[in-house]
């Protein structure tokens, strides 16, 4: 016997409720329950662990913000460090000398350690990677005075003299480890099928790395330059080996001269901190205010990056 396709579905047979049997009453959150309650225990105690971790964070902003945002002014970003019983001046040439090291810093450490992970990544297996890697992992945990040391003893004494350039190599070695293992993470993170698209299109290999690979994992990429910059910019022992200090503009005869001591933010809150003269505490906590701003944003925009990149693969 043939059914009717027009026939009503009641009368070949009742639709069974999926939800029917279900209590839903049980499935209620409660407190009473042991499971129920731990869990909630144990949120709790994260929760709270989780919020004391943050307090020496903030009580360093508020302390900076404190006894630093009332000496912040134009003239303090304008003017040059004061001498020891004058009074106003600012530290202009210690952020310009921040900015230039760094930047020369990024400039050296990025082309090497951009070209290190992509041999890394393409060639994972083999022995050179392997070692190569390793020593990338020993470096995080390296000393920022031995990469003073190290640069004074191999730059500041072959060229006579403290220099931004001297300090730039010192803080490169500092920067590597952290481009060299963010960038390989990220380049090695690009599909499969991406770079067997590119392959099977007739790209080389070369082709592939810089037309592929390199434009999908440059948010990783650019987090791990991030990371590296806000490390960099708060170093203060490498300085003092290299960049020295000084209390004038880093210009002569309307360029900068890499090559004699630079200021630094770094190093005029370490010199000033220690001044018995009011101005300069002063100063010195507004110079670690500022500091401080500096490598939060650039650690937030490290975050963004690899938060979009979490996100938009």
């Amino acid at each position: 016997m043939v059914s009717n396709p027009h026939e009503h579905p009641s009368s070949v047979g009742a639709i069974e409720d999926p939800l029917a049997g279900i209590d839903f009453g049980e499935l209620e959150r409660s407190l009473r329950r042991p499971r129920t309650l731990m869990d909630f225990l144990l949120s709790s105690v994260v929760a709270g662990v989780t919020m004391l971790s943050l307090i020496p964070l903030f009580s360093v902003l508020l302390m900076l913000l404190w006894h630093g945002g009332r000496k912040l002014s134009i003239a303090v970003f304008t003017q040059l460090p004061p001498s020891a019983l004058e009074q106003g001046g600012g530290f202009g040439n210690a952020i310009i000398g921040t900015l230039i090291i760094v930047a020369l810093a990024v400039v050296i450490s990025v082309p090497v350690g951009l070209l290190t992970a992509i041999y890394l990544a393409q060639n994972e297996h083999s022995r050179l990677s392997g070692s190569v890697r390793f020593s990338a992992k020993v470096l995080t945990g390296f000393p920022s005075i031995l990469a003073g040391v190290f640069a004074y003893g191999a730059i500041v004494l072959t060229t006579g003299g403290y220099s931004a350039v001297a300090a730039a190599i010192a803080l490169s070695i500092l920067m590597l480890p952290t481009i060299i293992l963010t960038s390989e993470d990220a380049i090695r993170m690009v599909p499969n099928r991406m770079k067997d698209a590119a392959i099977g299109m007739g790209a080389t290999r070369t082709q592939t790395v810089w037309m592929v690979l390199l434009p999908t994992a440059i948010p990783g990429i650019l987090t791990g330059i991030m990371l590296a910059v806000a490390r960099a910019a708060g170093e203060t022992a490498p300085l003092l080996f290299t960049a020295l200090f000084s209390n004038y503009w880093l210009w002569s005869n309307g360029r900068a001269d890499l090559m004699q001591p630079t200021a630094s933010l770094a190093v005029l809150v370490y010199n000033f901190a220690g001044q018995p003269f009011k101005n300069q505490v002063e100063l010195a906590w507004a110079a670690a205010l500022v500091l401080v701003l500096l490598v939060l944003a650039t650690n937030l925009a490290g975050q963004s990056l690899s938060s979009r990149q979490t996100h938009h693969p």
